[in-house]
């Protein structure tokens, strides 16, 4: 029961909304079904994909972990050595079944969809790859791990992913992704450097880090204002993001661990978010008739 438990600890349980539900909301929206492939694919989003991610990061990143006075608690277990292998197993054999599913019902496009996901998921921590030791490479997979499973489902449910409202939403999502990952990577900036791991905010500083993280912040709420009503509304929600991280704007490399404080934030605002978020779909939902049931030409 305790190796259960900390795979699950490893899995981060508090982030695994952030993948499930757009692909959750995506797929739903675009068929307007609650099937099998559904429940399978939010299953899959929900604990085997961040198990992957997550435990594959915390097999190895352990020694840097060691030195990183936040792991170990809601923001990532320190992995005892002998449980490495256990959770690269249970990494794999969680994701296989899921994997092979989703393969069978799919279309060549979300095949490809998905093998990016994984990829990244596996890119980012797996020695050889190691991108997240690539500056400004890592900020762009981490946002590809949440972005990437609203593709799959797009992909998946036959939407027109050409669409171009459609592609301004994803873009959108996609900066907020990258600023958030940059704006989590300062408060890591000098467990990094002593454990000779690179990112976006060990390369250029922290404080031009969390200055770059309100303006994309800022620019992905631009990016929400051409999309289909209520969506233009969801630029709002960028603004306790950007506000979040401009606390930090005189941050320097040295007091950079006091960024765990805007950290802690951004987790509770992800929830406040998500639940705006499900309230515009809903609204979205109820403007729609049923013959157009469809996120964007989708196989209603």
């Amino acid at each position: 029961m305790k190796t259960v438990r900390t795979l699950l600890l490893s899995s981060r349980p508090i982030s695994w909304v952030n993948t499930a539900f757009p692909f959750a909301a995506a797929y739903l929206l675009t068929t307007g079904r609650l099937d099998v492939t559904f429940w399978v694919g939010t299953i899959y989003f929900l604990i085997p994909y961040n198990l992957a991610m997550y435990g594959i990061n915390d097999v190895f990143d352990y020694e840097s972990d060691m030195r990183n006075p936040r792991k170990g608690g809601v923001e990532g277990a320190v992995l005892d050595r002998r449980l490495h292998r256990v959770t690269l197993l249970a990494a794999v054999g969680s994701n296989i079944p899921f994997l092979v599913y989703l393969v069978i019902v799919g279309s060549p496009l979300s095949w490809l969809v998905l093998a990016v996901s994984v990829f990244a998921v596996v890119a980012y921590s797996a020695p050889g790859l190691r991108f997240k030791e690539r500056p400004f490479i890592d900020s762009l997979t981490s946002s590809t791990h949440f972005v990437s499973p609203a593709v799959y489902a797009l992909a998946l449910a036959g939407a027109d992913l050409g669409d171009l409202q459609l592609l301004s939403l994803l873009a959108g999502f996609f900066l907020w992704g990258i600023a958030s990952h940059a704006f989590g990577a300062v408060q890591d900036i000098l467990a990094d450097r002593e454990a000779g791991i690179g990112s976006v905010a060990t390369v250029i500083g922290a404080r031009p880090t969390v200055r770059l993280s309100v303006i994309v912040y800022l620019l992905a709420g631009v990016l929400m204002l051409p999309t289909l009503w209520p969506g233009p509304l969801a630029a709002l929600l960028v603004l306790p993001y950007a506000a979040n991280s401009a606390v930090f704007w005189n941050v320097t490399d040295a007091t950079a661990e006091t960024a765990n404080r805007g950290w802690r934030r951004f987790l509770t605002l992800n929830y406040l978010t998500g639940f705006l978020v499900t309230m515009l779909m809903i609204w979205y939902w109820f403007l729609i008739t049923p013959h157009d049931f469809a996120f964007v030409g989708g196989r209603g």
